[in-house]
This record gives C-alpha cells, sequence and structure tokens, in this order.
C-alpha cells in the first residue's frame, strides 16, 4: 500500500507542477482521477489501522474526486 500511495503522490505533483509552468489544463481531469486514487488509498490505509471517522471521510471525498474527474473527460 505505501508504494502505491507513494506513486500517486510522485504522480499528482508532477501533473501539478507540469500544468503551474504551462498553464495547460488539458491534464486536470487525470490529476484529478490520481488525486482521487490517492484519498482513496489513503482511506483504505486508515480502514485497516481502526481509524473510524477519518475512512470515511476520504472515501467520501475520494468519490466526489472520482466524479470531478469523469465530468472533466465528458464535459
Amino acid at each position: 500500500m505505501k508504494a502505491i500511495k507513494y506513486i500517486l503522490v510522485v504522480t499528482v505533483i508532477a501533473l501539478s507542477v507540469y500544468q503551474l509552468i504551462t498553464g495547460d489544463t488539458e491534464l486536470m481531469p487525470y490529476s484529478m482521477l490520481c488525486l482521487g486514487a490517492m484519498v482513496l488509498v489513503m482511506g483504505l490505509v486508515d480502514l485497516r489501522m481502526d481509524r473510524k471517522g477519518s475512512w470515511y471521510r476520504s472515501l467520501v471525498i475520494s468519490l466526489f474526486l472520482f466524479f470531478v474527474s469523469i465530468l472533466g473527460f465528458f464535459g
């Protein structure tokens, strides 16, 4: 799980830095999709550690991010 989380963190940071430098927003849905996956993985880690409130919040946030990224792809 740690490796997946770190790969997603590096991907989100790289996409965000690229978007800030170039001003190009074409990759925004991909960035949001990776961010949603990262929050979902963090929520699953919290669920394994029996942190009752934070995994639920992470699940809701990741579902929202997936919804926004899907709107970005088709909108």
